[in-house]
């Protein structure tokens, strides 16, 4: 299979490479990332600068954008051909619950659905980074079943690991989102020329995590996978606001 890479933590980090390194066992691979840290980037596009690419010494390819442009590039001019499949990660860090809303790494999955193709986001759920391969080798597994079973064309697999090594893993949950409390206060300090200046502050614990949940698939040492819609229309909500409005 013909697949697109990318991921929101930079064309260096160490999840990437070593998800390239275990999916390349296999598949053909085209690695198009982020020449920096891009961390909370969500869905932006650099509108407004001009971008550029590297060919770097290990076939990577860096660009001086987000994510989401990096995908998109990809697809639309590295690529002679349409990837058949698109690939974000390895994040160093969970995307559970609210944090896809920010989360580069969904936004290049995302981006890859966009540009119509099935696409994965995956992350291991821990600062630590001690078991990359892990997460690795569960993309493995899902792009195998992927071959058989396809995406529904308005979806993207949001995919959790837990920080253990494979054999320990209890199995695969299909789960939904869970959710975080409000985000904890900003810091406020000083920079050296005396203007004030703020930093965001840990993100809110967490609510919603009961069974069901990626939260809970996680914590008891699951792989989540949450299929997300790229439709975010409440359809719940229409006819009851179009019944107000008429008013």
């Amino acid at each position: 299979m013909k697949i697109l890479m990318s991921n929101d933590d930079g064309v260096f980090a160490k999840g990437l490479a070593i998800l390239h390194e275990t999916i390349a066992s296999e598949h053909d691979i085209t690695v198009v990332a982020p020449d920096r840290n891009c961390s909370g980037a969500s869905n932006a596009l650099s509108l407004h600068q001009p971008l550029r690419i590297q060919r770097m010494d290990s076939g990577f390819y860096s660009v001086n954008g987000t994510p989401s442009d990096c995908v998109h590039l990809g697809i639309s001019r590295i690529l002679k051909d349409d990837p058949e499949l698109v690939v974000s990660g390895i994040n160093h860090g969970a995307n559970l619950g609210d944090d896809v809303v920010y989360s580069g790494t969904v936004a290049a999955a995302t981006e890859g659905r966009y540009m119509g193709l099935p696409a994965i986001a995956v992350s291991l759920a821990s600062k630590k980074g001690e078991h990359f391969e892990t997460a690795a080798r569960v993309v493995l597994d899902i792009i195998r079943k992927l071959q058989s079973h396809p995406l529904p064309a308005n979806q993207i697999l949001n995919v959790n690991v837990p920080d253990i090594p494979y054999d320990e893993l209890k199995g695969i949950e299909v789960t939904r989102q869970g959710r975080r409390h409000r985000a904890e206060p900003m810091f406020e300090d000083k920079d050296p020329f005396g203007q004030t200046i703020y930093w965001y502050g840990p993100a809110g614990s967490e609510q919603d995590a009961g069974p069901g949940t990626d939260f809970h698939a996680v914590a008891n040492g699951y792989c989540s996978v949450t299929p997300l819609s790229v439709d975010m229309t409440a359809y719940q909500s229409l006819d009851n606001m179009k019944e107000w409005l008429a008013k």
